[in-house]
């Protein structure tokens, strides 16, 4: 009975082996895979899922998706219903999964303007958008590391688990930030902003204060940096920590608990509820 148990152990140890070593599709081979999808006007969606893997977006000129993957691992891009979708994937044993170095670029039609989800579990995402304008751009990160500038679209979505997020010129309507953990850093920003900060670092540069403004932190920290000349009407409640402005305020009511003034005209609301942790504003 041991030698048929070991037997059919060690079999299993082969086939994983053989398996994770010798499959075709890429996992044990190096080179380049090469997908690409056509973009039909029926496509409202484009879909990026990737972990473990230096991505790159590049917006150029044609009128497909195209992926091109260095390295080992699995490559996918197909037309599913009303969307493309470009992923990629790596057995769970490869051997040398820990050392080598994949890259992924990314080709999408810079006159692409409707909806593009991107889903980082790991590893980079580096997407220089100042060519195309978008509908919504949602972003989820695990972890890892992205950075994005120069985008224009009219809904932003921001999870993000942990990880770091640099955002270089980001011009939307409305701009919704989820962060758990992690750092997420924006610069030149315009357009209604909502976070809800349970941990972590966020920081946001505004070019012009413009429409409302809503934070909620549970913890962590919160820089809020706005023109010399904005108008707004701040609402500050804390239950533990701080909240600050150098900004001076007119018909303001300030105590331990609460921070409240006007600085302009105070057409625009800010309102910050701090449950714990420290919100600047200046």
């Amino acid at each position: 009975m041991k030698r048929i148990v070991i037997t059919l152990l060690i079999i299993t140890g082969l086939y994983i082996v053989f398996n994770q070593s010798f499959q075709f599709d890429g996992f044990a081979f190096g080179g380049n895979k090469d997908r690409s999808a056509e973009l039909s006007n029926k496509i409202d969606a484009i879909d990026i899922n990737v972990a473990g893997v230096r991505a790159t977006i590049i917006p150029e000129d044609r009128d497909n998706v195209e992926a091109i993957l260095t390295g080992k691992g699995s490559l996918i891009v197909k037309e599913t219903g009303n969307r493309i979708v470009v992923e990629t994937k790596r057995k769970m044993f490869n051997w040398f999964s820990f050392s080598e170095k994949r890259q992924l670029k990314i080709y999408v039609p810079k006159d692409y303007d409707r909806n593009m989800n991107i889903q980082i579990g790991s590893g980079t995402l580096n997407f220089s958008g100042k060519l195309m304008k978008l509908n919504d751009l949602s972003l989820d990160i695990g972890s890892g590391n992205v950075k994005i500038d120069h985008l224009e679209v009219n809904e932003f979505t921001h999870d993000g688990s942990s990880g770091n997020v640099e955002i270089d010129t980001l011009h939307t309507k409305t701009g919704t930030f989820d962060l758990s953990s992690g750092n997420l850093e924006i610069n030149h920003y315009s357009g209604a902003l909502n976070a809800d900060v349970s941990s972590g670092r966020f920081s946001v540069k505004m070019d012009q204060l413009n429409d409302s403004i809503d934070i909620d932190l549970s913890s962590g920290h919160v820089k809020l940096d706005l023109p010399d000349n904005a108008d707004f009407k701040l609402n500050g409640k804390v239950s533990s920590g701080n909240i600050s402005s150098d900004f001076p305020l007119t018909s303001s009511g300030t105590d331990n608990k609460n921070l409240q003034g006007t600085h302009g005209s105070g057409k625009n609301e800010i309102n910050v509820s701090v449950s714990s942790g420290d919100v600047q504003i200046f």
